[in-house]
């Protein structure tokens, strides 16, 4: 075995090292980012081209028949600058919602309102994560850092014929930097309040020009405890983390028709894990309360909240260019092990204790969950050569994944671990014909077979359990052109998420749940334009979708299970913006916002209820327990509105580089957290924006900014325990720095 955590310092060190130490060697600045920050802007003053591979190859955005934003490299590295994680992502475009209870971890992925709020290490969930066209299943893998990246595309509505089942929500696609033929080195570093640091870097170095090179990148984020703990006296005991990731590919091209990449990356994380607070909302409210102090918690538990995982990925691609396609194969190793902790009460002592608080605590509790998993990918696909009127790709995929999650309680309950594991294949094709120059039409179809096991390790009842399915997912969509400018499409596709099992009950003496396939039907059409010389882009989708049989997690109640259940239908509709306005060659505007509007189905569905919360729905006595009738609510965590701006002005101050201005706002509108309605769990709408002031060359080879994050310090409830008090966990607080930046 591989010391990882020697190979991932080795490899982040050099990396970085090699970044700062290059001389400046200019070179044109990549046109691909939408959403700069730095002067990275066409030529001509119009906006830049948006390059997607929704359909496995390189297309222009504003050609295909699908919802899709992006998020440019420069956008991203904004986001980031304070040591942001994955959620960080949440509200930067239209649609998208990330959150989690596992720190930065296990996030969680919502696109139109579909997502899993359970937070288990072995949830499924309906939102898939692919990183350099390799599917991150397992919730901790989709934590990965985001470093080294050329963009970030969002996919919205079902994508399962070219992506495969538990996708009915959508993708979250993330491309990274690849080697060249040239030398290139770019990066950035900050530095901010609470000792926050984040360095993303990557350099290419050509080896053999035109036969091999190699990309060496790597992260590094780390911040100081900053939170106190009441309870004990201690000062700064909690915040810290350490995230370091690196990446390391070779690429070589034998022939002008053969390349081969190898790419290999791992990542080691040590830090806090989500702190939750007692008693901060409510009761009869979801306003903050006096038990809420953002840098105090008290916990008499947790064994420091502290959280560490590991993580590799090796992935191999090779494409041969034939005379009349190209062929492709994927194969992909990834693994993660690890561990997370938490004073789960949020407080300290109980009330049969001489001790409690903040607020009433029934009972302690102290739980970690620890992971050791395994996965295999193995895709391969035929595609024709880009350019003709008729396109077409037909693939096979195979996919693997082994596990084991451990829950322990301190003291209650006892040790258990439980084995899952998924083996799935399918095969898939599509094909696309222009039947005129003005109308395109594309139709796919995938087969898809899905396995998993489930059993109890080290038990005299291992309560094995089994479940498969097997589906065909197929899409259709035509796209008219109206003009140069504008063009119109509609698109019906469906697709489904693989039967689920959980087992975490296991440890409270429950046995495991089931919830069977999901299946969804979509109808989507929309309008894409780009007006006034590609200086105003207009891009509009609406939507209807039905679920049969959606899979929900019924999280909490005063049971602290964590049960999977099928309502009987569920149902979303509304519609996404995206636009950007280059309104002189020095001021760039983006805004996007959506709504959508979803509805559990089902008048016979009943969940677990919170144990000191207010719920809103009809209650009903099932077996002397009180559950909480749920038809007509909004699936959890799907905002009604999310809504994303950003502005960037610049004032030419030398012939070579300008000051500049840029700014990036997020809206989230009212959020349940859970399958009930509540009072306390129940957000308002929440805000958040950044700053960025500083100069910048015309070029992109160097920025020197000053940065802010949560720039008004806003104090956002992101998420709730409910089986014990009224906790809950808040957003990161505000953070000032200063980054430079450098692309040579």
């Amino acid at each position: 075995m591989i010391d990882r955590s020697l190979t991932l310092r080795l490899l982040s060190a050099s990396t970085l090292a090699l970044a700062f130490a290059q001389p400046a060697l200019a070179q044109d600045v990549d046109s691909s980012d939408t959403e700069a920050t730095g002067a990275e802007q066409a030529d001509d003053g119009a906006l830049d081209v948006i390059v997607v591979t929704a359909n496995r190859r390189e297309e222009n955005l504003q050609d295909v028949a699908v919802s899709a934003a992006t998020i440019s490299a420069d956008a991203a590295r904004a986001i980031f600058d304070a040591g942001a994680d994955t959620t960080a992502l949440a509200g930067r475009v239209p649609g998208l919602f990330v959150e989690s209870s596992n720190g930065r971890a296990a996030p969680r992925f919502y696109i139109r309102g579909l997502g899993n709020t359970d937070f288990d290490l072995a949830a499924s969930q309906p939102v898939s994560v692919v990183m350099d066209e390799v599917v991150l299943e397992n919730v901790t893998l989709k934590s990965f850092p985001i470093f080294d990246v050329e963009r970030i595309e969002v996919l919205r509505g079902p994508q399962g014929t070219l992506f495969g089942r538990n996708t009915p929500a959508g993708i979250v696609k993330i491309d990274t930097v690849k080697p060249g033929d040239e030398f290139e080195v770019n990066g950035s570093a900050s530095v901010g309040s609470f000792n926050s640091i984040a360095i993303d870097g990557g350099v290419t170095i050509p080896i053999a020009p035109g036969l091999a090179s190699i990309r060496l990148s790597g992260l590094w984020q780390q911040r100081d405890d900053w939170i106190d703990n009441g309870f004990t006296g201690e000062e700064d005991a909690y915040g810290a983390y350490s995230d370091i990731a690196g990446r390391a590919q070779l690429l070589i091209t034998p022939t002008d028709r053969l390349s081969i990449l190898g790419s290999y990356s791992v990542r080691d994380l040590d830090g806090t894990s989500t702190l939750f607070r007692a008693n901060i909302v409510g009761p009869g409210t979801n306003d903050l309360n006096e038990n809420y102090d953002r840098d105090t918690v008290f916990f008499d538990a947790g064994g420091g909240n502290q959280a560490q995982y590991k993580a590799e990925i090796a992935t191999g691609k090779i494409d041969y260019e034939a005379d009349f396609a190209t062929f492709t194969s994927i194969t992909s190793f990834a693994s993660s092990e690890g561990s997370s902790r938490g004073d789960i009460d949020g407080g300290f002592g109980a009330s049969f204790l001489p001790v409690m608080g903040p607020g009433f605590i029934p009972f302690p509790s102290d739980t970690q969950d620890s992971i050791e998993l395994d996965q295999f990918t193995q895709e391969v696909r035929i595609a024709s050569n880009s350019g003709g009127a008729f396109e077409w790709q037909v693939g096979g995929f195979y996919f693997d994944s082994d596990f084991d999650v451990t829950t322990v309680g301190f003291d209650f309950p006892p040790p258990v671990t439980v084995n899952h594991t998924n083996e799935s294949w399918a095969v898939f094709g599509q094909v696309t014909t222009e039947v005129t120059e003005a109308l395109k039409l594309t139709g796919g179809v995938r087969y898809t077979d899905d396995q998993k096991d489930f059993f109890v390790r080290d038990a005299a009842d291992p309560q094995a359990r089994s479940v498969s399915d097997e589906r065909i997912s197929w899409d259709l969509a035509a796209f008219y052109e109206l003009s140069a400018d504008a063009s119109v499409y509609a698109r019906v596709a469906s697709g489904f998420r693989a039967p689920t099992i959980q087992g975490r009950d296991v440890a409270f003496f429950a046995a495991p749940s089931i919830a069977t396939s999901e299946k969804i039907m979509s109808y989507e059409a929309g309008v894409k334009s780009e007006l006034f010389d590609r200086r105003v882009r207009f891009n509009l989708a609406g939507y209807y979708y039905t679920i049969e049989d959606p899979q929900f997690s019924a999280v909490g109640g005063a049971g602290n299970l964590v049960q999977l259940v099928n309502a009987e239908k569920g149902r979303g509709y509304g519609f996404e913006l995206d636009s950007a306005f280059q309104v002189t060659p020095d001021f760039l505007l983006t805004a996007g916002v959506s709504w959508n509007d979803t509805k559990i189905q089902d008048e016979n569905l009943a969940v677990g209820i919170c144990a000191q919360c207010t719920v809103l729905d009809p209650i009903v006595n099932i077996a002397g327990t009180d559950r909480a009738l749920v038809d007509g609510n909004p699936f959890p965590n799907a905002p009604e509105w999310i809504a994303d701006v950003s502005a960037r002005y610049a004032i030419p101050v030398t012939s070579d580089g300008e000051i500049f201005a840029y700014t990036d706002w997020t809206y989230q509108g009212e959020t349940s957290f859970f399958l009930y309605d509540s009072f306390e769990y129940v957000t308002d709408p929440q805000i958040e924006g950044g700053l960025r002031v500083g100069y910048a060359k015309f070029d992109g080879s160097l920025e020197v900014a000053l940065f802010a994050r949560n720039i008004t310090d806003e104090d956002n409830v992101k998420g709730g325990i409910d089986f014990n008090n009224n906790t809950a966990f808040v957003n990161d607080p505000r953070v000032f720095g200063v980054s430079v930046r450098f692309n040579y």
